[in-house]
């Protein structure tokens, strides 16, 4: 028989809050390029934009939304400061590093809209300014 978990907003919660907790002053690196196949995939030739200092804690409790069968737990990231790019073209996809800046704990997308990390602007040059609209991630329950 197939797997296929249903969980409670209460495991979802709880899970998507200790999973965040993890990011407290982390960082997210954007990049242009392909997303890897998965967060255990080394970056490979894909452009660094910038690094995001995330603040501690990085995000808020987590809320439970939706219906049956989308409904999900989403935290949103606390405040997130402006940084200076750091390479030239289309910010594509971010990953998301604990504070040791070497463990890995996600892959998202980014854009200006829609996405898991959203920016102001995803066209970016080396030199200008790189700012954070909005961060979500998603548990699905």
């Amino acid at each position: 028989m197939p797997n296929n978990p249903f969980y409670s907003d209460a495991f979802a919660k709880a899970s998507l809050d200790a999973g965040c907790a993890l990011a407290n002053s982390g960082t997210i690196k954007v990049y242009a390029g392909t997303q890897p196949t998965d967060a255990n995939t080394a970056v490979g030739s894909q452009t660094l934009l910038g690094t995001f200092v995330l603040p501690n804690p990085a995000f808020g409790a987590s809320v439970a939304s939706g219906t049956a069968p989308n409904r999900s737990a989403v935290a949103t990231a606390g405040t997130i400061s402006d940084v200076t790019a750091v390479g030239t073209g289309t910010a594509t996809w971010f990953r998301m590093l604990k504070s040791d800046g070497t463990t890995v704990l996600m892959d998202g997308t980014v854009g200006t809209s829609g996405c898991d990390l959203n920016l102001t602007d995803v066209s970016l040059t080396n030199g200008e300014t790189m700012r954070v609209a909005s961060a979500t991630i998603a548990m699905p329950e």
